[in-house]
């Protein structure tokens, strides 16, 4: 059985998150050799769009891999790897459209005589006024629902991924020329007050709404960013002109264990193998 190539109990348990636009692709580009230096236990990724043997002939035998194909060939697919083997794996959100669309994860983990529930999503991307604005909507109502369960269910949950939204200004390097497109809307960041509460709530991303906790803006303070994803087209990326739209939200319990956060950008537009870039937290449990 592959085992974590440190002991848990000498170090934190480091939890990634990369969405990667195709993980053959990303491992043709690098991902492979930043996935060798990063140490990583568990790593839940989105837009996987490959099969599970391909996932397993990429990140090679050291990794159990849990994986939620979309049914449409080539598209969205979320995966979990891990150095350790899950107690018990979910795949359904509560919605039956979403059964099969290749969108949520969850997996349980032993960790220190502690249960850790890791939940790998993606997030409908919409197109304002359209069908697939509504199946975003009809998502992040399945995960309002369905985040209370799991916060039930155990006290250390993180839900991690790629949720295509940017909740507040500093999330979106020009907020004032997005506020009517998908990915900013009014309507899409009022979920994120439902879960994280709104910026004018005293205990905002602290206890309010459903109490959950944005670690990237509790580690990074009122600031903009760190951005996650940059547009491949144009100076986006070398401008910083980009958005924060991957997380790690995470129930108070295990976001209070927090001891590190990091957005790993690429050091140049030509090393990147994703338009995404991963996000890395090191939890001390």
């Amino acid at each position: 059985m592959p085992s974590s190539p440190s002991s848990e109990t000498t170090r934190p348990l480091r939890i990634a998150s990369i969405n990667t636009n195709g993980i053959r692709a990303a491992f043709r580009k690098g991902m492979g050799d930043w996935l060798a230096t990063r140490d990583v236990d568990i790593l839940a990724i989105q837009e996987v769009r490959a099969s599970t043997e391909d996932i397993e002939g990429l990140l090679g035998p050291d990794w159990n891999i849990l994986h939620d194909p979309a049914t449409a060939k080539g598209r969205a697919g979320v995966a979990i790897a891990s150095r350790k083997t899950a107690s018990i794996h979910r795949v359904e959100l509560g919605h039956p459209d979403f059964d099969s669309a290749g969108r949520w994860l969850e997996a349980d983990y032993e960790v220190n005589g502690t249960i850790v529930t890791v939940v790998s999503t993606y997030v409908h991307s919409g197109e304002v006024d359209t069908p697939k604005q509504v199946e975003k909507f009809t998502f992040l109502d399945s995960m309002l629902t369905r985040l209370p369960e799991l916060a039930a269910h155990s006290e250390r949950v993180v839900v991690l991924g790629d949720l295509n939204v940017g909740h507040r200004k500093f999330d979106i390097k020009n907020w004032k020329g997005n506020v009517k497109r998908a990915g900013f809307l009014p309507e899409e960041r009022a979920y994120f007050d439902r879960i994280l509460g709104a910026e004018d709530e005293a205990d905002y991303n602290n206890g309010a709404g459903l109490g959950w906790v944005d670690v990237g803006r509790k580690a990074a303070g009122e600031m903009d960013g760190p951005f996650t994803w940059w547009s491949w087209r144009g100076q986006a990326f070398d401008n910083d002109t980009g958005w924060r739209i991957d997380y790690q939200l995470a129930t108070p319990a295990l976001a209070a264990s927090v001891v590190n956060y990091t957005v790993d950008r690429a050091d140049a537009y030509d090393q990147r193998w994703s338009d995404h870039a991963p996000v890395v937290v090191d939890y001390a449990i």
